[in-house]
């Protein structure tokens, strides 16, 4: 489809229109007084709405993600059948809801994020299975009334993060060994934003490569997700993360704003606006955002819960970084100078550290080093 914004017209707008007073966002006087095929302003601000609780760029315009959530949106449990189609994966939130429902009965189907892959097949098989089903890997209308007939063991999708947070606190307080996968963003004809003299692909590969020699240097096994020249979509840098079996993802990226005023630094995690959220990246998050603010003085842009596919598609714990604003002046000269992107770096790392800690041992914000990383790390080994 189209990229639909204001001003746009015809039967692409009078469908999301449709869609969006299914969902009582789009209120029915505005609906009533505007064109039925018109992107009005109303239209917009539903978009906005929409787009803000389902943890999407909050920009009102309807591109291709925020439409396939959208679309999704209409479906509930049992309104078609549902099954792995691995041309074109179904979505929608009636399979997040078999997500979370076979979740609750004790079946691994994986992180709840809305695409019916091949974990949810498997675990809808193995529920088949169990209660004595036809084993299609079909959601019909026989699998559904067995699911709602039956009482949960846990409730929500919770149990799958409690199994990341398992998995951190199995994986020892010792980086040695862990698998991190650091991904900087843009790359080949996608140079991302151009600003002050300045190249965000350009300023996303030099970080990478700093952090990739600290963490080889604490003994990690760090990968870089593209080559310097080339620029994969974000399903490809997921899949490289999962094909690796990565322990943590790390997508580094500079922002950008129509104000020069506006600056600082911000990181983002997986939540899908439903209430689920990746633990274990919502804390890395937090370490990340809280060593950057403190190492740097970038103001402080929170944390925020994101359905970007680079996280909703990675099946380890992923952070994705906006490290300053190039459209700042303060903070693409900050960023210009290779001894203030050893700074981020080092923060960087060092949140990854205090991840693995889990409070052991642990120093305030801001004081933990590089060097106390190593010493660490020798101390761990004797």
């Amino acid at each position: 489809m189209r990229v639909l914004r204001r001003g746009d017209a015809g039967a692409d707008v009078a469908e999301i229109r449709s869609m969006l007073s299914a969902l009582g966002l789009l209120p029915s006087g505005a609906a009533a007084n505007g064109s039925a095929d018109q992107f009005d302003p109303f239209v917009e601000q539903a978009v906005r709405g929409f787009q803000q609780r389902r943890g999407l760029i909050t920009d009102g315009v309807v591109g291709p993600a925020t439409y396939r959530v959208l679309r999704g949106a209409s479906y509930h449990l049992g309104s078609r059948p549902l099954a792995h189609l691995m041309s074109a994966p179904v979505t929608g939130d009636d399979v997040f809801a078999l997500q979370e429902r076979l979740t609750e009965l004790g079946y691994d189907a994986s992180r709840p994020d809305g695409v019916f892959g091949a974990s949810t097949e498997r675990a809808l098989r193995d529920f088949q299975r169990d209660y004595g089903l036809i084993i299609d890997g079909i959601c019909g209308a026989a699998t559904v009334r067995a699911l709602r007939q039956l009482s949960p063991r846990a409730r929500g999708g919770r149990p799958v993060f409690l199994r990341e947070q398992e998995q951190v606190r199995r994986a020892g307080p010792r980086l040695r060994g862990k698998r991190i996968v650091i991904d900087p963003g843009h790359g080949g004809a996608d140079p991302g934003i151009e600003a002050s003299g300045l190249r965000e692909s350009d300023l996303a590969w030099d970080l990478a490569r700093r952090l990739e020699g600290r963490m080889k240097a604490a003994g990690m096994e760090a990968l870089i997700s593209r080559g310097r020249e080339h620029g994969p979509t974000e399903a490809e840098r997921a899949k490289f993360a999962n094909e690796a079996g990565a322990d943590l993802f790390l997508s580094l990226h500079c922002d950008r704003n129509p104000s020069p005023h506006a600056h600082g630094v911000a990181s983002f995690h997986f939540g899908n606006g439903h209430g689920t959220t990746s633990t274990v990246g919502e804390l890395l998050a937090g370490f990340i955002q809280r060593e950057l603010a403190a190492r740097t003085g970038l103001l402080d842009c929170r944390t925020h819960a994101k359905t970007w596919e680079i996280l909703r598609l990675t099946r380890c714990p992923a952070v994705r970084m906006e490290i300053g604003y190039l459209t700042n002046p303060g903070d693409s000269r900050r960023l210009a100078d290779p001894a203030f992107r050893d700074v981020v770096t080092e923060g960087i790392l060092i949140a990854v550290k205090r991840l693995y800690l889990l409070g052991e041992g642990d120093q305030p914000t801001g004081t933990f080093t590089f060097a106390d990383v190593l010493a660490h790390e020798l101390a761990k080994a004797e």
